[in-house]
C-alpha cells in the first residue's frame, strides 16, 4: 500500500565522484562553423567556412576533422538528406537575395555582419542535422563533414559502422 510518505519519497541516487564529473561525456558530437573567408573578385566571389568536428561516436571514422564548405555545399547536403533520408531536414538560413542587389552601396553578402549571421545559422543547421541519429548513418553527411572534397557523383546510401 502506498502512503503519502512513500509516494513522495526520493529515489536514492549514486553520489557523483570527481572522476565522473570531469571525465568526457559518454557520447558527444561538436561541430563548429568558424573562420569565414571570402575568396575571388567580382561575380566569382564567395565565402566559405571552416567546419571543425570533434566526436567519440563510433559511426564517424575520424574523431576530429576540419574541412571548408561554402553555402552551396550546405544546400547540397540539405537536398541529399531530403531526398534520401526519412528525417525532416531543418531549413538553412535564407539566400539573402536582397543583399545581392548591386545598387545598395554596401558589400551585400560579403558584409561582416551578414557573414556572421549566416555562420551562426549554418552552425545551428549542421548541428541539428548531425545530431539526428538517422542522419548520422547517411553517406552524404559523412562526406560533408569529413572529406576535403565532396564527390557529388557518390552513390547515396548508409554508413556501415566498422
Amino acid at each position: 500500500m502506498t502512503t503519502p510518505q512513500t509516494a513522495t519519497a526520493r529515489i536514492s541516487s549514486k553520489k557523483q565522484t570527481l572522476e565522473d564529473a570531469y571525465s568526457p561525456p559518454a557520447n558527444f558530437l561538436e561541430i563548429d562553423v568558424c573562420t569565414p573567408q571570402t575568396h575571388g573578385i567580382g561575380k566569382k566571389r564567395y565565402t566559405d567556412y571552416e567546419m571543425r568536428l570533434r566526436t567519440n561516436l563510433p559511426v564517424f571514422k575520424l574523431k576530429e576533422s576540419s574541412v571548408r564548405r561554402r553555402y552551396s555545399d550546405f544546400e547540397w547536403l540539405r537536398n541529399e538528406l531530403e531526398r534520401d533520408s526519412k528525417i525532416v531536414v531543418p531549413p538553412l538560413p535564407g539566400k539573402a537575395l536582397k543583399r545581392q542587389l548591386p545598387f545598395l552601396g554596401d558589400d551585400g553578402i560579403f558584409e561582416e555582419d551578414f557573414i556572421e549571421e549566416r555562420r551562426k545559422g549554418l552552425e545551428i543547421f549542421v548541428n541539428k542535422v548531425a545530431g539526428h541519429p538517422l542522419a548520422q548513418n547517411e553517406k552524404c553527411l559523412h562526406m560533408f563533414l569529413q572529406e576535403p572534397v565532396i564527390d557529388k557523383n557518390y552513390i547515396p546510401g548508409k554508413i556501415r559502422p566498422t
